[in-house]
C-alpha cells in the first residue's frame, strides 16, 4: 500500500488520510532507518529570574612570617638563597546551582503504545487540524502562578480550554479548577505538576497549535507502517518520551527513566523480540566508535585503551599489543576492540539481548547520574535504562532457575558472566511519537528532538 504524504495545505485531508491506513491494513515495520533530520539540543532552563550566583574576589594569602623581598639588584649574603615570595593560587569558583528538574516520569497507567493507539492518533490529528483552521489558541506569553490576576490568567484560561473541553470561561482571577487545569496540562507533557506556570511548562503553553497538529499527523503517519504483536506482556521504548514501558495485560507494570540516542546518533524505530539477559557483558565497540572516538584518542593517548580495560584482538581472536596498530591508519577498523565486563564497562551490569538489523540494545550504564537530567539524549543510539535490574527481573519471572532482582545482583558481584536466556520471548518496539493520543482521549506532547515531523510542512500559526 502506497502511502499519501501531507499537500502543501497542512490542513487538507492530512488526518482523514491517516485513518485511511488503518482501514486499508497496516504493513511491517521495514528494515529501514528512518532519515532523521539534525537538531540542536534544548539548553536546560534557568528558573525565571535566576542569576548565577557571582564568585568572590580572590583574596592573596597572608604568610605566618612575612617575606619582605631586597631591594633591586640587592645580593643575597653568601651561602644564603635568595627570599622568595610563593604565588597565590587563586580561590576555586563555587560551581553554579544545577537547574531544577522540570521533566518527570509519567504516572499514566496507559501504556505509551496500544493497539488503538494509531485510531486515536489520527482521530485527534483532526481536531488539532479544526483548532488550527478557528485561529489557534492564544499565547500565554508571562510566567503565572496561583493567586495571579488579570488579562494573561484570562488568556490561560482560553489557552487550556482550547485543548480541555472541561475548562471554560474568561474568568481574570485564578480558582481552584485552574490549578488543576495547569497540571493536567503538566500531565500530559511529561512535566513535573507543579500548577505553576514557568520555565518549560509556559514554553509547552506557548507552542502554536499548528505544530502539535503536525507532530500528531507526523506520529500517525509513522505509526501507520507498524504491524507489531502487542501480546499479553510487551515493551515499548517512546524516543523522545526517553522512557521505558513494561506492559502486562494491557497496563504499565513499570515505566522506567532512559538515555537514548543523541542528534548525532540516533535511536532508530524498530520492532524486535527481547531473548536473553546478558549478566556482567563484555562490550565490543562499533567500528564507528573506533574510527571517530577510540581511534584519535590513542593517537595522543596511548595508554587509552589499558586504562578503559580494552583488549585488541586481531582476526583469530588473539590479542595484540595496542601499540603494533597504527592508529592513523583505515587498518586500525581490522581490529576487534572488546571491553572487560566489570563495573566500568560501558553496559555496566546488564545487557537485554533483542536480535535486530540496527544492533542496538538496552543496557545498564555505569553513569547512573545522567538519568537526573532533563535533556537525556546522550547515547549513540542505544538505550540505557535506570532500572534495569528490575526490568531485567521482570523478563526472567519465568526464566529457568530462580531469577529473581536478588539473584540477579548476587550474579552480578560475583563477577561471573552468564546469560539467561528467556523462557518465552517478548515483543520490544521502540517508536518516535511526539505526539500521540491514548484511548480515553488525552493527548500528550514531547519535543521533536531530532526533527523529523514534517507532515504538514512549515505553518506558523
Amino acid at each position: 500500500m502506497k502511502k499519501r504524504r501531507a499537500t502543501q495545505s497542512p490542513l487538507a485531508g492530512v488526518a482523514p488520510a491517516l485513518a485511511a491506513f488503518a482501514l486499508a491494513g497496516v504493513l511491517a515495520l521495514g528494515p529501514s532507518a528512518p532519515i532523521w533530520a539534525q537538531a540542536t539540543p534544548p539548553a536546560t532552563p534557568r528558573p525565571s529570574g535566576a542569576t548565577p550566583p557571582s564568585a568572590p574576589a580572590a583574596t592573596p594569602m597572608t604568610p605566618m612570617f612575612p617575606v619582605t623581598p631586597p631591594p633591586e639588584g640587592a645580593q643575597a649574603p653568601s651561602g644564603q638563597p635568595a627570599a622568595t615570595v610563593e604565588p597565590v593560587k587563586p580561590k576555586p569558583r563555587p560551581k553554579p546551582p544545577a537547574p531544577p528538574r522540570e521533566t518527570a516520569l509519567s504516572d499514566d497507567p496507559t501504556p505509551v503504545l496500544q493497539p488503538e493507539t494509531f485510531f486515536a492518533t489520527s482521530k485527534a490529528s483532526e481536531r488539532y487540524a479544526a483548532i488550527v483552521d478557528q485561529g489557534g489558541w492564544p499565547k500565554v506569553g508571562v510566567p503565572l502562578h496561583p493567586g495571579s490576576k488579570g488579562p494573561a490568567v484570562a488568556a490561560l484560561r482560553r489557552r487550556l480550554a482550547a485543548e480541555d473541553d472541561s475548562l471554560s470561561g474568561v474568568r481574570p482571577a485564578w480558582d481552584d479548577k485552574l490549578t488543576e487545569a495547569v497540571k493536567h496540562f503538566q500531565f500530559r507533557m511529561g512535566l513535573r505538576q507543579t500548577g505553576v506556570v514557568a520555565g518549560a511548562t509556559l514554553r509547552a503553553l506557548d507552542v502554536p497549535a499548528a505544530t502539535r497538529f503536525r507532530q500528531l499527523a507526523s506520529s500517525a503517519q509513522r505509526l501507520a507502517g507498524v504491524d507489531f504483536p502487542f501480546g499479553q506482556r510487551y515493551i515499548v521504548v517512546n524516543i523522545p518520551s526517553t522512557a521505558v514501558d513494561a506492559v502486562e495485560n494491557d497496563r504499565v507494570a513499570h515505566r522506567y527513566t532512559a538515555i537514548v540516542g543523541d542528534v548525532e546518533h540516533h535511536s532508530p524505530e524498530v520492532s524486535a523480540k527481547i531473548v536473553a539477559v546478558n549478566i556482567n557483558p563484555t562490550w565490543t565497540v562499533p567500528s564507528s566508535i573506533i574510527k571517530n572516538e577510540i581511534a584519535p584518542k590513542m593517537q595522543h593517548d596511548p595508554g587509552y585503551l589499558a586504562r578503559a580495560k580494552i583488549r585488541v584482538l586481531d582476526n583469530r581472536g588473539e590479542e595484540i599489543d595496542p601499540r603494533t596498530v597504527n592508529w592513523s591508519s583505515e587498518k586500525a577498523l581490522n581490529y576487534t576492540l572488546r571491553q572487560d565486563s566489570g563495573a566500568h564497562n560501558s553496559l555496566g551490569s546488564i545487557r537485554i539481548s533483542m536480535p535486530n538489523p540496527y544492533s542496538v540494545y538496552m543496557h545498564d550504564t555505569p553513569t547512573k547520574n545522567l538519568f537526573a537530567n532533563d535533556y537525556r539524549f546522550l547515547s549513540h543510539g542505544c538505550v540505557r535504562v535506570q532500572g534495569v535490574y528490575d526490568l531485567a527481573a521482570w523478563l526472567l519471572e519465568d526464566a529457568p532457575g530462580h531469577w529473581d532482582k536478588a539473584a540477579i545482583m548476587s550474579k552480578i558481584a560475583s563477577g561471573e558472566r552468564e546469560e539467561v536466556k528467556l523462557a518465552h520471548a517478548v515483543p520490544v518496539i521502540w517508536v518516535y511519537m511526539t505526539g500521540w493520543a491514548s484511548a480515553d482521549g488525552a493527548v500528550h506532547f514531547r519535543d521533536d528532538v531530532y526533527g523529523v515531523d514534517e507532515v504538514g510542512g512549515e505553518i506558523s500559526r
